[in-house]
């Protein structure tokens, strides 16, 4: 998780600073940048109407150049970014979508349940003409929808009742418009009564609807009033102007933010004193002031502030975001860091988009977990301080000027989802290239491996998952009622060569227990050796060859055993208690024994080996016996071997004992240990 937090981080540097390349290569071409203002004089009468049109302002009965540029130049001033933002959206010219409604409750979920936006229905009566033709409706929806005003069609003949109880006899055209000043109030119906069935006046009747919740000033008692009146608002905007009514973009923003922050239009058109607004610091109209618990801000000073709805959208977003914001926020990071693995994930292709999906789906369910908490930690009636303190971060941090470099940066790759796809694309093939260049200097095989090749291993795990228990989850002492060996009726049903070799981890030998063999007593190894040959020159040769024809059955007895389990079969009818006597009781085992302790009374040191081990001296899987210092492992089901000899056993696939065929992963009951043979010879 952290190498992807990393990548995704590395990212949205490479995009900053790519940003800043596009800047730098702009400036070298065209010799401005775009923070730079633009003298509205030197614009055509083509460009002046465009900007009108992206800001909201009327412009049909201003005929001349220079009404149109006079009008632009008092809304704001304008700069290069907004023109070339303004140009760009007249030129693409792509077709809105309008919504037609189906009945009633879809009318109801989408229009009157909606309470921070302004909708646009056209209602058609039964068996009438539309209000507005089909040529002045699509400019009226590309009209309107550049202020995020939606817009739909109702058809009365889909649902006859519900405009018979409206009152909707005749086609015309409904506006909806959040009735209060709370978020989330009510919604209230307007129906337009106009006789002029144009573009212009109808978005005129629009724009008037929607400043009507703008609060308005006209002289400057009243602003002083307004200016230090403290109100449950705690962020509010100003727009000081000499307009008729507010822009609007900015009514629609009044809308949008409904219960946020608060939006005042000064109108200083006919004012004759100005001495109050310099007190306040406000020198030259038109200007656009934030007000905030922190101090005052004027909009427009850094990168990126433009006068448009979309700059200022994404600022107050910033300063005053809703839950949901934050949400959609960290759902779309989330999501960007999960697709890293996309590209760091190395091997078969089908394994990346595997890997993918499991990603995406474990990071959105503990996403959307996570949230839930959050959810009800913010409802709680005594974290209003809490909420305070963070919005008031918020606002402290998003009024920098990094802060407004990224909100540019934002909106520049939003407009071009094609450059930022194809960055992302670019930046996730370099992580991939640098990913599978140290995995091959760490000799890693998973990098060649094919589609085929993933997708068997993934079937041999799967099947060792459902029909064996996983080794590394069974830590020892282990206790279970499944004990009693589960996997006799799974495999009295299975197929013999389907799940006989079932491909089982190893992680789990290194929890076997381990330890050195050891004898009691202080003798050295070569007096012990010369112990033991002066015993053997003492026994009788009768009893050397009974010794010898006994090792020789027992041996043969071993092998037998040892290569039946190695063929696969069932286990031997070796128990625990006659392995142990067969192990220990028989004569050589007990010659071997005894042969230490007659060296200088040197017997195996029993007290060093682990509880439920069987005592014994000789590893079957070699044959040989136990030498002082050597290393031996012990299985679950008690038997011993040298160390290396049983893990090169286990690690060929036979996970079993070479004895009793007891599985080497699954704990068994503890032996019992009976009591210890006399170390004195017999009589």
């Amino acid at each position: 998780m952290w190498v992807k937090l990393c990548c995704l981080l590395l990212y949205f540097l490479a995009l900053f600073v790519l940003a800043r390349v596009f800047e730098a290569v702009a400036w070298y071409e065209s010799g401005f940048l775009a923070t730079q203002l633009v003298d509205p004089v030197a614009l055509s009468f083509r460009k002046l109407r465009t900007i009108l049109e992206c800001r909201g302002l009327g412009h049909s009965g201003l005929p001349e150049k220079k009404d149109v540029r006079e009008l632009v130049e008092k809304s704001g001033d304008l700069m290069e970014g907004e023109l070339y933002s303004a140009l760009k959206e007249e030129e693409a010219s792509e077709s809105v979508s309008s919504t037609n409604f189906s009945g009633e409750m879809h009318f109801y979920e989408l229009v009157e349940d909606t309470k921070d936006g302004i909708w646009l229905v056209q209602v058609i009566a039964n068996d009438r003409s539309p209000l507005v033709g089909k040529v002045h409706w699509e400019k009226m929806v590309k009209k309107v929808s550049r202020f995020g005003i939606r817009t739909g069609t109702f058809n009365c003949s889909s649902d006859p009742r519900y405009c018979k109880r409206r009152g909707w006899l005749k086609s015309t055209l409904i506006m909806s418009v959040p009735q209060t000043s709370t978020s989330k109030g009510k919604v209230m119906l307007k129906e337009y009564s106009g006789r002029k069935i144009e573009v212009e006046h109808i978005f005129k009747w629009i724009t008037a609807h929607a400043a009507s919740r703008i609060k308005i000033i006209y002289n400057s008692e009243h602003l002083k009033e307004e200016w230090n009146k403290s109100d449950q608002y705690r962020v509010k905007i100003y727009l000081f102007a000499n307009l008729d009514q507010p822009p609007a973009f900015f009514s629609a923003l009044s809308v949008k933010f409904t219960g946020r922050v608060e939006f005042i239009f000064v109108n200083v058109e006919n004012w004759d004193n100005k001495s109050y607004m310099a007190e306040i610091g406000i020198y030259k109209t038109p200007s656009y002031i934030l007000r905030t618990p922190e101090g005052i801000y004027r909009y427009g000073n850094n990168t990126g502030e433009f006068i448009s709805l979309r700059a200022m959208d994404s600022f107050l977003r910033s300063l005053q975001p809703e839950v949901n914001d934050l949400f959609v926020l960290s759902l779309v990071l989330v999501n960007l860091m999960a697709w890293m693995d996309l590209f760091i994930t190395q091997g078969a292709t089908i394994k990346r988009f595997v890997v993918l999906i499991s990603t995406l789906g474990t990071y959105n369910s503990l996403l959307i977990i996570s949230w839930l908490p959050v959810l009800g930690f913010l409802q709680l009636p005594y974290l209003d301080s809490f909420y305070e303190y963070s919005l008031k971060l918020f606002r402290y941090s998003n009024t920098t000027t990094l802060a407004s470099w990224v909100r540019a940066d934002w909106m520049f790759y939003s407009s071009h989802p094609a450059l930022f796809l194809s960055t992302y694309l670019g930046h996730g093939l370099l992580i991939d290239y640098f990913e599978k260049k140290r995995r091959r200097n760490n000799n890693t095989d998973e990098v060649n491996a094919n589609n085929l090749e993933w997708l068997s291993s993934l079937w041999d795990w799967y099947t060792s998952y459902l029909f064996h228990p996983i080794a590394s989850f069974q830590h020892f002492p282990f206790d279970s009622d499944w004990d009693e060996d589960p996997d006799l009726f799974l495999e009295r049903l299975a197929f013999p060569d389907l799940w006989l070799h079932p491909l089982i981890p190893t992680d789990y030998i290194k929890n076997l227990p381990m330890w050195r063999f050891q004898c009691l007593g202080a003798h050295s190894d070569e007096e012990t050796l010369e112990t033991f040959a002066d015993s053997e020159s003492d026994s009788d040769s009768e009893n050397r060859e009974v010794f010898s024809s006994d090792r020789e059955v027992l041996e043969d007895d071993e092998l037998s055993t040892f290569h039946r389990c190695g063929a696969g079969e069932r286990p031997c009818g070796v128990e625990a208690r006659s392995c142990a006597s067969h192990c220990c009781h028989h004569e050589p085992c007990q010659r071997r024994a005894r042969s230490c302790s007659s060296a200088g009374d040197l017997e195996p040191d029993w007290s060093a080996w682990p509880s439920g081990t069987l005592h014994c001296t000789e590893c079957v899987v070699c044959l040989e016996n136990f030498a002082k210092g050597c290393l031996l492992m012990g299985l679950p089901c008690g038997h011993v071997f040298h160390q290396n000899c049983i893990v090169m056993w286990l690690a060929g696939g036979r996970h079993c004992c070479p004895v009793c065929r007891w599985a080497s992963y699954k704990k068994k009951q503890p032996y019992t240990h009976p009591q210890p043979l006399s170390s004195e010879p017999p009589s």
